[in-house]
């Protein structure tokens, strides 16, 4: 542990130290100065001068600064694990203080992959907030999965099969994978045969997933059919993956929120669909904590109705396949 040389300084000045301790672990977040001003709503020179004068009163160097980004010493490393931990706490004090009453207040931190954010996250940030006026919302998009302990986010939104069983999370939803190309490669695939044939066409990968040349298709006879496809286009992003694909790049296999639109203006067609693979499920993520604050609480009824309502009709839509069998429907949200 850090010990300053004059205990009774240290003493008298402890509310001093624990806004310190925000601007410390604000910085080691954000990984500058300016970007943990940003976030402070204060300026760079304040948060400077608070994070020297912790390092200066405890003789301890907590960061080493670069041109381009600062990073903690195994020193900071150390005291900023104590310190989230700190914060946290506190923050988790004053959402039960405010909890009293159950309107929404402060700022609700939340992540969403850019796919799922633009079809449902968006919109129920939008009614979230014409419900709740006085409680502002920061969402970062991203289709990576962002550190839900060192992000400063109280809830990430999932799409697909979660990695660790230890988190605590909730399905408030799922969603269909579906095999699409342009409709001109609807021409070339054989109906009558199975999705093996899709290994001999151009097909276009999303490589945040973690085997997207590995699929697995399954009929209503329950015949599977297992398919390995060699890329020839690699994205990073869902989105970027579909105007691939609405381009006539290939094929690929998207998730049905992310093509809808597409499918009904005729851009995209579902391909093979007496075939189909398994449902992903959409997923509230939250850090470890004991407290869930009124405006998480309610952003995620908020949330859960918008997807209820966009999922109520994609699944009514779903007719009967060529080969007369009812499609598997996706499961209800819990």
């Amino acid at each position: 542990m850090l010990k300053a040389n004059n205990h009774a300084a240290a003493g008298s000045n402890a509310f001093s130290n624990l806004k310190r301790l925000a601007y410390f672990a604000a910085v080691v977040e954000a990984g500058s100065f300016t970007a943990a001003a940003d976030r402070l709503g204060v300026t760079k020179a304040v948060v400077s001068q608070q994070v020297a004068r912790l390092e200066r009163d405890f003789q301890t160097q907590l960061l080493t600064r670069t041109t381009r980004r600062v990073t903690a010493t195994d020193a900071g490393l150390a005291f900023y694990q104590r310190c989230a931990l700190i914060l946290r706490e506190a923050g988790d004090a004053f959402d039960e203080l405010a909890d009293v009453s159950t309107e929404p207040t402060g700022v609700l931190r939340l992540t969403a992959p850019f796919d799922y954010g633009l079809a449902a996250v968006v919109p129920a940030v939008v009614e979230f907030s014409k419900l709740h006026p006085g409680c502002k919302v920061d969402v970062i998009m991203s289709d990576l999965s962002l550190d839900l302990h060192g992000g400063g986010v109280e809830m990430a939104i999932r799409a697909g099969w979660l990695a660790d069983p230890q988190l605590q999370a909730r399905q408030i939803g799922s969603f269909r994978q579906l095999l699409v190309g342009a409709p001109a490669w609807a021409r070339r695939l054989d109906r009558k045969q199975g999705p093996e044939q899709i290994a001999d066409l151009p097909f276009v990968a999303n490589s945040v997933l973690k085997a997207p040349e590995h699929w697995t298709f399954a009929n209503a006879r329950g015949l599977s059919q297992a398919v390995t496809v060699d890329p020839a286009i690699r994205l990073d992003a869902t989105l970027a993956v579909r105007a691939a694909v609405c381009l006539g790049a290939g094929l690929s296999v998207l998730p049905d929120y992310a093509v809808a639109t597409e499918l009904e203006q005729g851009k995209l067609v579902h391909l093979l669909p007496q075939w189909t693979l398994p449902n992903g499920g959409i997923h509230v993520v939250y850090p470890a904590a004991r407290f869930r604050s009124a405006r998480v609480r309610q952003f995620v009824e908020v949330l859960t109705q918008i997807h209820r309502q966009w999922e109520a009709p994609r699944v009514a839509s779903q007719g009967p396949k060529d080969d007369g069998h009812a499609p598997p429907r996706a499961r209800p949200g819990r």
